[in-house]
């Protein structure tokens, strides 16, 4: 048993066009999946992924319009990654960046790899970070966009940061329930704090890792729009799934039970620090009610949900994506 990596980060937004806008016409990403939020239908779940849709390059979106703004701090998923093939790649979204008038900071060093910190329009604290040949979790299919080079376009998830009061109780889950294992660390870019440390699970690499910053100096986040709601990570198929969930019950830490999402099956569980994670199964995958070339063109509902589309319909308020 063993997870292979990121697997999704889902968000909130406020604004579900403005961020389509964004994610897709600025970051050249593919809008893979629209649907609705199986536990709330009233309201759009947007995935934005690669090509192809490939289990760990997705980052959906919760549409919660009138949504009030984030507050950072402790207990909170900081910081989202994306990965870039190389060095030469960051220059070019440096570029674009101030093209498109995106909040973005210098070109960095994080973990021993060059990155770019960026913020979209609702303060989502994301960073581009360059693969340069490193070995690890293989990168997915990046899609195509007259305006974008194939060679710069965002190929799956990085790392993401868990900014907590005390790291010691989530490095004891992220090592001793889900095997991850300590890989290195990282001065903090944010002034005299402990290092960010650097965790791993599968392969490695950038699509595998978690880093923590120690950060008591800080209150507890509130959540909102911007705001990073969970992380899940890929478990590779419902066998291993069905492991996972006895081992949540073997360390008594309490979950949600199997939950059902259609294209793929999910655990959910708060470590110590209050940080939701989930465990998501790479199938049967977004391909399994719609064909791949046609992905996200039109409102996707779970089976379960496809006897109530007249009256979900009627309920959603007119999403215009174009």
């Amino acid at each position: 048993m063993e997870l292979l990596g990121l697997h999704h980060v889902s968000i909130l937004t406020g604004k579900a066009e403005k961020n389509y806008e964004f994610y897709t016409k600025i970051l050249g990403m593919r809008l893979v999946k629209k649907t609705v939020n199986q536990d709330n239908t009233e309201s759009y779940h947007l995935f934005y992924a690669d090509g192809e849709g490939t289990p760990g390059t997705e980052v959906t979106f919760f549409d919660i319009p009138h949504l009030g703004q984030t507050y950072r701090g402790t207990s909170d998923i900081s910081t989202v990654s994306l990965r870039v093939r190389n060095s030469e790649s960051l220059l070019f979204w440096k570029e674009r960046f101030k093209q498109y008038g995106v909040e973005h900071d210098e070109i960095q060093k994080r973990a021993n790899r060059d990155t770019l910190a960026f913020r979209d329009f609702e303060g989502t604290s994301s960073i581009l970070v360059a693969d340069n040949g490193e070995k690890g979790v293989r990168a997915g299919v990046p899609w195509k966009r007259d305006d974008i080079p194939l060679e710069h376009a965002i190929i799956g998830l990085g790392p993401v940061t868990l900014t907590v009061a005390i790291a010691e109780p989530t490095i004891g889950v992220l090592t001793e329930v889900m095997g991850f294992r300590s890989v290195g660390s990282y001065p903090s870019l944010d002034g005299d704090h402990p290092d960010i440390l650097v965790y791993a699970t599968g392969e490695g690499g950038s699509g595998a890792e978690v880093h923590i910053e120690t950060r008591p100096d800080l209150p507890r986040a509130r959540l909102g729009r911007g705001g990073v709601h969970h992380v899940a990570f890929r478990v590779p198929n419902e066998e291993e799934y069905n492991q996972w969930a006895a081992r949540l019950e073997e360390y008594r830490l309490p979950n949600s039970g199997k939950v059902e999402r259609y294209y793929f099956k999910a655990l959910y569980f708060r470590e110590p620090n209050g940080i939701l994670f989930e465990l998501s199964t790479d199938t049967p995958g977004f391909a399994t009610d719609e064909p791949m070339e046609t992905m996200g063109e039109k409102l996707s509902l779970p089976s379960f949900l496809e006897p109530k589309r007249k009256e979900i319909e009627e309920k959603l308020r007119p999403l215009n994506l174009n």
